[in-house]
Protein backbone atom coordinates (compact mmCIF):
# COMPACT_ATOMS: atom_id res chain seq x y z
CA UNK A 1 0.00 0.00 0.00
CA UNK A 2 2.22 2.56 -1.16
CA UNK A 3 0.31 5.62 -2.79
CA UNK A 4 -1.75 7.75 -1.30
CA UNK A 5 -5.43 8.85 -1.75
CA UNK A 6 -5.56 11.69 -4.17
CA UNK A 7 -8.25 14.70 -2.83
CA UNK A 8 -10.11 15.54 -5.34
CA UNK A 9 -8.97 13.43 -8.47
CA UNK A 10 -11.39 11.49 -10.54
CA UNK A 11 -9.21 8.04 -10.51
CA UNK A 12 -9.16 4.39 -9.43
CA UNK A 13 -6.35 4.85 -6.61
CA UNK A 14 -4.80 2.48 -4.07
CA UNK A 15 -4.73 3.84 -0.13
CA UNK A 16 -2.10 3.99 1.90
CA UNK A 17 -1.31 2.17 5.19
CA UNK A 18 -1.55 6.07 6.89
CA UNK A 19 -4.84 6.65 4.29
CA UNK A 20 -6.85 3.61 5.86
CA UNK A 21 -5.51 4.41 9.42
CA UNK A 22 -6.83 8.40 8.94
CA UNK A 23 -9.99 6.53 7.55
CA UNK A 24 -10.87 4.54 11.19
CA UNK A 25 -10.07 8.40 12.65
CA UNK A 26 -12.15 10.57 10.22
CA UNK A 27 -14.94 8.06 9.98
CA UNK A 28 -15.50 8.40 13.90
CA UNK A 29 -15.74 12.25 13.91
CA UNK A 30 -19.52 11.37 11.75
CA UNK A 31 -20.11 8.29 13.89
CA UNK A 32 -22.11 10.73 16.41
CA UNK A 33 -20.52 8.13 18.98
CA UNK A 34 -21.67 4.74 16.91
CA UNK A 35 -20.58 2.65 13.98
CA UNK A 36 -18.73 0.55 16.00
CA UNK A 37 -15.88 0.96 17.62
CA UNK A 38 -12.83 2.30 16.25
CA UNK A 39 -10.34 -0.09 17.74
CA UNK A 40 -11.85 -2.93 15.60
CA UNK A 41 -11.49 -0.60 12.52
CA UNK A 42 -7.84 -0.30 13.23
CA UNK A 43 -7.40 -4.37 14.10
CA UNK A 44 -8.64 -4.78 10.22
CA UNK A 45 -6.23 -1.89 9.09
CA UNK A 46 -3.31 -3.77 10.77
CA UNK A 47 -4.05 -7.25 9.47
CA UNK A 48 -5.04 -5.78 5.55
CA UNK A 49 -1.68 -4.02 5.96
CA UNK A 50 0.22 -7.62 7.26
CA UNK A 51 -1.51 -9.15 4.98
CA UNK A 52 -0.59 -7.02 1.96
CA UNK A 53 -4.01 -6.77 0.86
CA UNK A 54 -4.93 -3.95 -1.47
CA UNK A 55 -7.45 -1.56 -1.30
CA UNK A 56 -8.87 0.44 -3.85
CA UNK A 57 -11.01 3.40 -3.78
CA UNK A 58 -13.12 4.37 -6.77
CA UNK A 59 -15.44 7.57 -7.24
CA UNK A 60 -19.21 6.66 -7.86
CA UNK A 61 -18.85 7.61 -11.64
CA UNK A 62 -16.90 5.16 -12.41
CA UNK A 63 -18.91 2.30 -11.84
CA UNK A 64 -20.75 1.21 -15.28
CA UNK A 65 -24.41 1.74 -15.12
CA UNK A 66 -25.12 -1.76 -15.51
CA UNK A 67 -23.06 -3.25 -12.50
CA UNK A 68 -24.53 -4.09 -9.42
CA UNK A 69 -22.69 -2.29 -5.56
CA UNK A 70 -23.28 -4.20 -2.41
CA UNK A 71 -23.47 -2.26 0.69
CA UNK A 72 -22.13 -4.18 4.00
CA UNK A 73 -22.27 -3.39 7.34
CA UNK A 74 -22.82 -5.03 10.55
CA UNK A 75 -25.51 -4.40 12.65
CA UNK A 76 -26.40 -4.66 16.41
CA UNK A 77 -25.61 -3.22 19.55
CA UNK A 78 -22.16 -0.88 19.59
CA UNK A 79 -20.92 -2.71 22.50
CA UNK A 80 -20.57 -5.90 21.39
CA UNK A 81 -18.76 -5.11 18.11
CA UNK A 82 -16.75 -7.91 16.92
CA UNK A 83 -15.86 -8.79 13.58
CA UNK A 84 -14.30 -11.94 11.51
CA UNK A 85 -12.91 -11.81 7.39
CA UNK A 86 -14.11 -14.90 6.54
CA UNK A 87 -17.27 -14.77 8.19
CA UNK A 88 -17.85 -11.45 6.56
CA UNK A 89 -17.01 -12.76 3.69
CA UNK A 90 -19.25 -15.41 3.58
CA UNK A 91 -22.01 -13.69 4.23
CA UNK A 92 -21.20 -11.19 0.95
CA UNK A 93 -20.55 -14.56 -1.43
CA UNK A 94 -24.26 -15.47 -0.05
CA UNK A 95 -26.10 -12.77 -2.09
CA UNK A 96 -23.92 -12.85 -4.53
CA UNK A 97 -24.95 -16.67 -5.16
CA UNK A 98 -28.65 -15.80 -4.75
CA UNK A 99 -28.11 -13.15 -7.23
CA UNK A 100 -26.52 -14.97 -9.83
CA UNK A 101 -24.76 -12.12 -10.43
CA UNK A 102 -21.22 -10.69 -8.83
CA UNK A 103 -20.28 -7.22 -7.20
CA UNK A 104 -18.85 -4.70 -9.10
CA UNK A 105 -17.86 -2.99 -5.70
CA UNK A 106 -18.76 -2.73 -2.30
CA UNK A 107 -20.15 0.25 -0.40
CA UNK A 108 -20.37 1.18 3.26
CA UNK A 109 -23.97 1.64 4.74
CA UNK A 110 -22.52 4.52 6.66
CA UNK A 111 -19.50 6.00 8.39
CA UNK A 112 -17.56 5.07 11.32
CA UNK A 113 -14.49 3.86 12.96
CA UNK A 114 -15.10 0.23 12.69
CA UNK A 115 -18.58 -0.02 9.94
CA UNK A 116 -16.73 1.66 7.50
CA UNK A 117 -14.12 -0.51 7.48
CA UNK A 118 -15.89 -3.53 7.40
CA UNK A 119 -16.64 -2.48 4.02
CA UNK A 120 -13.12 -1.83 2.92
CA UNK A 121 -12.13 -5.00 4.44
CA UNK A 122 -14.68 -6.78 2.58
CA UNK A 123 -14.06 -5.22 -0.83
CA UNK A 124 -10.29 -5.38 -0.05
CA UNK A 125 -9.90 -9.34 0.51
CA UNK A 126 -12.66 -9.78 -2.72
CA UNK A 127 -10.31 -8.40 -5.02
CA UNK A 128 -12.70 -5.27 -5.70
CA UNK A 129 -12.63 -1.66 -5.20
CA UNK A 130 -14.85 0.25 -2.39
CA UNK A 131 -17.14 3.30 -3.48
CA UNK A 132 -15.88 6.65 -2.34
CA UNK A 133 -19.50 6.84 -0.94
CA UNK A 134 -22.17 5.73 1.67
CA UNK A 135 -25.61 5.21 2.77
CA UNK A 136 -26.12 8.58 5.56
CA UNK A 137 -23.03 10.52 5.45
CA UNK A 138 -23.18 9.93 9.03
CA UNK A 139 -23.60 6.31 11.71
CA UNK A 140 -27.52 5.82 12.09
CA UNK A 141 -28.93 3.26 14.36
CA UNK A 142 -31.75 1.42 12.00
CA UNK A 143 -30.80 -0.28 8.96
CA UNK A 144 -33.83 1.20 7.40
CA UNK A 145 -32.49 5.19 8.22
CA UNK A 146 -30.68 5.42 5.11
CA UNK A 147 -30.89 7.87 2.49
CA UNK A 148 -31.77 4.93 0.15
CA UNK A 149 -35.40 4.46 2.05
CA UNK A 150 -35.84 8.31 0.48
CA UNK A 151 -35.60 6.57 -2.87
CA UNK A 152 -37.50 3.81 -2.56
CA UNK A 153 -34.59 1.19 -2.59
CA UNK A 154 -35.21 -2.00 -1.01
CA UNK A 155 -33.50 -3.43 1.66
CA UNK A 156 -33.70 -6.71 0.41
CA UNK A 157 -32.48 -9.22 -0.85
CA UNK A 158 -30.10 -9.73 1.96
CA UNK A 159 -28.14 -11.65 3.24
CA UNK A 160 -27.72 -11.48 7.20
CA UNK A 161 -25.16 -13.89 9.55
CA UNK A 162 -24.16 -14.56 12.89
CA UNK A 163 -20.29 -13.43 13.92
CA UNK A 164 -19.04 -16.84 12.55
CA UNK A 165 -21.06 -17.29 9.80
CA UNK A 166 -22.33 -20.36 11.09
CA UNK A 167 -26.07 -19.47 10.67
CA UNK A 168 -26.65 -17.10 7.39
CA UNK A 169 -30.21 -16.05 7.08
CA UNK A 170 -31.36 -15.45 3.22
CA UNK A 171 -34.02 -12.65 3.25
CA UNK A 172 -35.34 -12.76 -0.28
CA UNK A 173 -37.92 -9.66 0.30
CA UNK A 174 -40.16 -8.30 3.39
CA UNK A 175 -42.80 -5.93 3.21
CA UNK A 176 -41.36 -2.92 3.35
CA UNK A 177 -38.59 -0.99 5.35
CA UNK A 178 -39.69 -1.70 8.70
CA UNK A 179 -39.72 -5.24 8.57
CA UNK A 180 -36.21 -5.54 7.37
CA UNK A 181 -34.94 -3.79 10.24
CA UNK A 182 -37.09 -5.89 12.95
CA UNK A 183 -36.35 -8.80 11.03
CA UNK A 184 -32.49 -7.72 11.11
CA UNK A 185 -32.78 -6.51 14.58
CA UNK A 186 -34.10 -9.66 16.12
CA UNK A 187 -31.83 -11.66 14.74
CA UNK A 188 -28.91 -9.74 15.84
CA UNK A 189 -30.22 -9.89 19.13
CA UNK A 190 -30.52 -13.72 18.90
CA UNK A 191 -26.64 -13.66 18.04
CA UNK A 192 -24.90 -11.65 20.73
CA UNK A 193 -26.70 -8.55 20.24
CA UNK A 194 -24.48 -8.52 16.37
CA UNK A 195 -24.71 -9.69 12.55
CA UNK A 196 -22.76 -8.97 9.31
CA UNK A 197 -25.29 -7.67 6.58
CA UNK A 198 -25.41 -7.86 3.21
CA UNK A 199 -27.92 -5.44 1.27
CA UNK A 200 -29.35 -2.90 -0.61
CA UNK A 201 -27.81 -4.17 -4.40
CA UNK A 202 -27.33 -0.69 -5.91
CA UNK A 203 -27.14 -0.55 -9.81
CA UNK A 204 -24.28 1.81 -11.06
CA UNK A 205 -26.84 4.48 -12.28
CA UNK A 206 -28.26 4.26 -8.77
CA UNK A 207 -24.80 4.05 -7.04
CA UNK A 208 -24.08 8.11 -8.95
CA UNK A 209 -27.12 9.86 -7.19
CA UNK A 210 -28.79 8.19 -4.42
CA UNK A 211 -25.98 7.62 -1.90
CA UNK A 212 -23.94 10.49 0.00
CA UNK A 213 -20.57 11.08 -2.53
CA UNK A 214 -16.82 11.48 -1.79
CA UNK A 215 -17.71 10.65 2.10
CA UNK A 216 -14.81 8.27 2.32
CA UNK A 217 -12.04 11.01 0.99
CA UNK A 218 -13.82 13.60 3.12
CA UNK A 219 -13.02 11.30 5.81
CA UNK A 220 -9.29 10.48 5.60
CA UNK A 221 -8.96 14.51 4.95
CA UNK A 222 -10.44 15.22 8.96
CA UNK A 223 -8.05 11.92 10.04
CA UNK A 224 -5.72 13.83 8.58
CA UNK A 225 -6.08 17.06 9.83
CA UNK A 226 -6.85 15.36 13.54
CA UNK A 227 -2.73 13.73 13.23
CA UNK A 228 -1.54 16.86 11.46
CA UNK A 229 -3.26 20.21 12.48
CA UNK A 230 -1.88 22.63 15.26
CA UNK A 231 -5.19 22.79 16.34
CA UNK A 232 -6.84 19.58 15.40
CA UNK A 233 -10.46 20.45 17.12
CA UNK A 234 -10.37 24.16 15.36
CA UNK A 235 -9.10 22.55 11.82
CA UNK A 236 -12.08 19.90 11.69
CA UNK A 237 -14.71 22.22 12.57
CA UNK A 238 -13.43 24.41 9.76
CA UNK A 239 -13.59 21.56 7.61
CA UNK A 240 -17.12 20.26 8.38
CA UNK A 241 -18.70 23.53 9.27
CA UNK A 242 -19.04 22.18 12.34
CA UNK A 243 -20.06 23.74 16.14
CA UNK A 244 -18.42 23.25 19.64
CA UNK A 245 -21.46 22.73 21.66
CA UNK A 246 -19.54 22.24 24.80
CA UNK A 247 -16.69 20.92 26.99
CA UNK A 248 -17.20 19.14 30.46
CA UNK A 249 -16.40 16.26 32.48
CA UNK A 250 -18.70 13.30 32.40
CA UNK A 251 -20.83 13.04 35.98
CA UNK A 252 -22.81 10.26 35.13
CA UNK A 253 -22.90 7.74 31.88
CA UNK A 254 -25.62 4.84 31.98
CA UNK A 255 -25.37 2.40 29.21
CA UNK A 256 -27.85 -0.68 28.43
CA UNK A 257 -27.65 -3.22 25.89
CA UNK A 258 -30.93 -5.05 24.67
CA UNK A 259 -33.05 -5.45 21.36
CA UNK A 260 -30.22 -5.51 19.78
CA UNK A 261 -29.47 -1.38 20.61
CA UNK A 262 -26.50 0.35 23.14
CA UNK A 263 -28.99 2.65 24.91
CA UNK A 264 -26.59 5.71 26.58
CA UNK A 265 -27.89 8.33 28.96
CA UNK A 266 -25.29 10.54 29.86
CA UNK A 267 -24.64 13.97 31.61
CA UNK A 268 -21.35 16.29 31.52
CA UNK A 269 -20.93 19.37 34.32
CA UNK A 270 -19.14 22.09 32.28
CA UNK A 271 -15.75 23.40 32.31
CA UNK A 272 -13.87 26.38 30.94
CA UNK A 273 -16.56 28.76 29.28
CA UNK A 274 -19.07 26.09 30.00
CA UNK A 275 -18.50 25.86 34.54
CA UNK A 276 -21.41 25.79 36.33
CA UNK A 277 -23.34 24.24 33.07
CA UNK A 278 -24.34 20.94 32.39
CA UNK A 279 -25.23 19.01 28.95
CA UNK A 280 -27.58 15.64 29.03
CA UNK A 281 -26.80 13.36 26.06
CA UNK A 282 -28.73 10.18 24.83
CA UNK A 283 -27.96 7.70 22.71
CA UNK A 284 -29.41 4.84 20.99
CA UNK A 285 -26.05 3.18 19.43
CA UNK A 286 -25.56 6.90 18.25
CA UNK A 287 -25.85 10.32 20.01
CA UNK A 288 -29.69 11.71 19.11
CA UNK A 289 -29.79 14.36 21.24
CA UNK A 290 -28.30 16.27 23.16
CA UNK A 291 -29.33 19.41 26.27
CA UNK A 292 -27.79 22.12 27.83
CA UNK A 293 -28.97 23.24 30.65
CA UNK A 294 -32.40 21.50 30.23
CA UNK A 295 -32.74 23.63 26.37
CA UNK A 296 -31.80 22.07 23.02
CA UNK A 297 -28.71 22.22 21.68
CA UNK A 298 -28.46 19.45 18.64
CA UNK A 299 -30.83 16.92 17.39
CA UNK A 300 -30.17 14.42 15.38
CA UNK A 301 -29.91 13.67 11.80
CA UNK A 302 -27.43 16.38 12.69
CA UNK A 303 -24.07 14.64 14.32
CA UNK A 304 -23.25 14.87 17.54
CA UNK A 305 -19.92 13.73 18.47
CA UNK A 306 -17.68 13.26 21.51
CA UNK A 307 -14.14 13.77 21.43
CA UNK A 308 -11.15 13.31 24.55
CA UNK A 309 -9.71 16.21 25.51
CA UNK A 310 -6.75 13.74 25.99
CA UNK A 311 -5.87 12.77 22.89
CA UNK A 312 -8.10 14.31 20.51
CA UNK A 313 -9.48 10.49 19.54
CA UNK A 314 -13.52 10.33 19.24
CA UNK A 315 -15.10 8.85 22.22
CA UNK A 316 -17.99 6.32 21.44
CA UNK A 317 -21.10 6.93 23.38
CA UNK A 318 -20.97 3.28 24.91
CA UNK A 319 -17.17 3.80 26.09
CA UNK A 320 -17.80 6.83 27.97
CA UNK A 321 -17.55 6.57 31.67
CA UNK A 322 -17.40 8.90 34.68
CA UNK A 323 -14.75 11.21 34.92
CA UNK A 324 -13.71 11.30 31.22
CA UNK A 325 -12.77 15.07 29.99
CA UNK A 326 -14.58 15.84 26.92
CA UNK A 327 -15.41 18.18 24.21
CA UNK A 328 -18.80 17.69 22.20
CA UNK A 329 -19.27 19.07 18.75
CA UNK A 330 -22.13 19.06 16.15
CA UNK A 331 -21.96 18.92 12.50
CA UNK A 332 -24.94 19.54 10.23
CA UNK A 333 -26.23 16.37 8.49
CA UNK A 334 -25.70 15.91 4.73
CA UNK A 335 -28.60 18.08 3.03
CA UNK A 336 -30.85 14.86 1.78
CA UNK A 337 -32.01 14.07 5.41
CA UNK A 338 -32.57 17.95 6.31
CA UNK A 339 -35.29 17.49 3.18
CA UNK A 340 -38.90 17.01 4.12
CA UNK A 341 -39.26 13.45 4.07
CA UNK A 342 -35.14 12.84 5.85
CA UNK A 343 -36.62 14.33 8.82
CA UNK A 344 -39.89 12.65 8.75
CA UNK A 345 -37.59 9.24 8.76
CA UNK A 346 -35.80 10.34 11.62
CA UNK A 347 -38.40 11.54 13.44
CA UNK A 348 -40.19 8.75 13.67
CA UNK A 349 -36.97 7.33 15.45
CA UNK A 350 -36.06 10.47 17.46
CA UNK A 351 -40.17 9.86 18.64
CA UNK A 352 -39.71 5.87 19.35
CA UNK A 353 -36.47 6.63 21.40
CA UNK A 354 -38.90 9.08 23.50
CA UNK A 355 -37.01 12.08 22.59
CA UNK A 356 -39.87 14.50 21.43
CA UNK A 357 -38.09 17.62 20.41
CA UNK A 358 -38.89 19.69 16.70
CA UNK A 359 -35.77 19.48 15.01
CA UNK A 360 -33.36 22.68 14.52
CA UNK A 361 -31.26 22.93 12.19
CA UNK A 362 -27.81 23.30 14.97
CA UNK A 363 -26.36 26.42 12.84
CA UNK A 364 -29.57 28.37 14.32
CA UNK A 365 -29.53 26.92 17.76
CA UNK A 366 -25.86 27.61 18.31
CA UNK A 367 -26.42 31.21 17.16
Amino acid sequence: MSSSVNGGASHLRKLAEQDLIDLVEGAAVFSAGGGGNPQVGSNIVERLVDEHCTVRLIEASEVPDREIVVNFACVGATANVAYRSDAAIKTFKTLEEYLDKKAYAVIPVELGGFNTLAAVDVASRLGIPVVDADGAGRAVPEVHLKVYTLDDIALAPMAVADLDAGNIVLIKQTRGLREAERITRVLAAEWNQMAYTARRVLTGKQVKTSPVQNTLSMSIRIGMLLRKAVDPLKAVLKETHGHYLFEGIVASAEHETKGGFTWTSMKLDGTQENTGSSLQLKAKNEFLAAHKDGRLAALAPDIITTISLDNCKCVQAEKAKKGDRLVVIGIPAPARWRSKEGLELWGEVLQESGIKDRYVPIEHLVK
